[in-house]
């Protein structure tokens, strides 16, 4: 009778120690199953923010479709320029040079963050005291590649404009030169000099 009863008490024992062991189990399982879960999302975000990345850098190329060195932007205006006044009636063969007082400005898009705390003492003879501090960092977003992703594009500025052009001993086609160059570039009229061609 008294090993029947041991007996009884190892088999609750046992039974009890099974429920246990189960329970254990199925937490480690949520456990495993929660961080894959967490992994996976992770996974996923990141490569929606690379893609995020990589749409914003390409939409700042499209937005500044002369993010070349400034030689090349110098170049393209003084091409435009001499095709417009080649079309002008009684103007020939033309020369464009256009002089710069800086060059283009690259201006990379940067990721700031700042804190400020105030913290408040009490001292023993019931004065207080109040500190102010104030933290900033600064520093550049990059794509993928760890290319800087450019913010905005400043163009060189334009000082004076020199135009050589057959015909341009009139004084109309002159006029229509110098009207036809500060239209386009904005430079005032005294920044603009026209001059004959020589044959």
């Amino acid at each position: 009778m008294f090993k029947d009863k041991i007996e009884q008490v190892k088999a609750l024992v046992v039974k009890k120690d099974n429920k246990e062991k189960r329970k254990v189990e199925n937490l480690v399982f949520f456990l495993v199953l929660l961080v894959i879960t967490l992994i996976s999302i992770n996974l996923i975000f990141k490569d929606k923010k690379k893609t995020n990345n990589t749409q914003t850098k390409k939409e700042l190329v499209l937005e500044n479709p002369d993010v070349e060195d400034s030689k090349s932007v110098e170049t393209n205006i003084e091409e435009q320029l001499k095709n417009t006044l080649s079309k002008i009636k009684g103007v020939g063969d033309v020369e464009v040079l256009i002089t710069y007082s800086e060059s283009s400005k690259i201006t990379p898009m940067y990721n700031e963050t700042s804190t400020q705390s105030v913290t408040e003492e009490n001292d023993s003879n019931g004065g207080t005291r109040k500190i102010e501090s104030y933290d900033s960092n600064k520093e550049i977003v990059s794509d993928s590649n760890s290319e800087p992703i450019t913010e905005k594009v400043t163009m060189p500025k334009m000082e004076g404009a020199v135009i050589i052009a057959k015909g341009a001993d009139n004084t109309l086609v002159k006029n229509n030169i110098i009207s036809a160059v500060e239209a386009a570039t904005g430079l005032s009229t005294h920044k603009i000099q026209v001059f004959e061609m020589n044959d």
